[in-house]
């Protein structure tokens, strides 16, 4: 049966996930594609660090070591920050690589210029797993663009924020305390500035307005707020008037056609979409112009969602590239 060679950056929970989904699901991969996926190297930055076995990969801190070998057809992307992500990406598609990333600080800046470099190689580029975890957003967003017309995305894009709030809500947490409750269930980084300050919801939704949109705001125009600041009593008060905090991601074209988008922590009633979203789920409302507003919802945190989604997109260059992949 033909083989597709798989390579993984980065061995941390994003990674490890991708790697057992690929070998817990390998007879059903085999089933429904008519492909084995086998690993064949695993990028780390310390070869001599004691980790769980596995087979048939071989760990290595060289990414020469990987780029030697001609029968790598995928790599997997799973490394933090921009640097060096971008530059082995660039370097993966140059040789002719399909790239599937879950980088979403790296990809928020240079997932335009990767998308072009790739479409030069013919090769493709799946980045579902930078935006909302396990929610399909990305590829709801692709099939929209082509038959209609996005007016505005509105959604709660980072699970660790909305898993504090839901324990501040719920159990009158402080934020601290659900914070390292957070850090304890594995849902939040052991530095988690960028998730609570609002910087990841932002990230998330540029990677969104240039696949909405074809374009971001001026960065600097993009008001960002964290969680950070809220206390346990402003969440309670709220509940008392039946309204509830959601950090909140938001882009729209405001009547002149320019790009509007706010990052923030928001007051909501009942009513609204995003009311009842708890814990770790994220939830992205998506308002177009003939199918009006449609809402995804599904789990934004966690090794299982990432890799899910890291999955689902090999799979999709699977079906778009059975013809043209590297077969051994």
């Amino acid at each position: 049966m033909p083989s597709i060679k798989v390579a993984i950056l980065g061995f941390g929970t994003v990674g490890e996930g991708v790697y057992r989904i690929l070998q817990e699901k390998r007879e059903e991969i085999k089933e429904s594609t008519g492909f084995t996926v086998d690993v064949v190297s695993i990028l780390v930055k310390d070869k001599a660090k004691r980790r769980k076995p596995i087979q048939g990969a071989k760990f290595t801190d060289d990414i020469q070591e990987i780029w030697s070998n001609p029968e790598i057809d995928v790599v997997f992307e799973a490394i933090v920050g921009e640097e060096p992500a971008y530059t082995f990406l660039s370097e993966a598609i140059e040789k002719g690589c399909h790239i599937i990333t879950a980088n979403k600080k790296m990809f928020a800046k240079h997932g335009p210029a990767l998308l072009k470099h790739a479409g030069f190689r013919n090769v493709q580029v799946g980045f579902e797993a930078t935006t909302a975890g396990g929610v399909p957003i990305i590829r709801t967003v692709t099939n929209l663009v082509a038959g209609d017309r996005i007016k505005r995305i509105q959604g709660i894009l980072n699970g660790t924020s909305n898993f504090i709030l839901t324990k501040m809500r719920k159990e009158g947490s402080s934020f601290q305390a659900a914070l390292l409750h957070a850090q304890k269930n594995g849902y939040a980084e052991a530095d988690p500035a960028d998730d609570v300050d609002g910087t990841d919801a932002f990230r998330k939704l540029m990677i969104l307005s240039s696949l909405a949109f074809g374009r971001q705001p001026d960065w600097e125009d993009v008001p960002v707020i964290g969680i950070d600041h809220l206390e346990s009593i402003d969440i309670i008060d709220a509940s008392k008037g039946d309204l509830r905090y959601r950090h909140v991601a938001d882009i729209w074209k405001d009547e002149k056609g320019k790009l509007q988008a706010t990052v923030g922590p928001v007051l909501i009633g009942a009513d609204h979409p995003l009311f009842s979203i708890d814990g770790v789920d994220n939830a992205i409302i998506v308002d177009t112009e003939y199918l009006g507003p449609l809402t995804l919802v599904g789990p934004g945190a966690g090794m299982y969602p990432t890799g899910s989604a890291m999955i689902a997109d090999l799979l999709h260059i699977i079906r778009q590239h059975e013809s043209v992949l590297v077969l051994n």
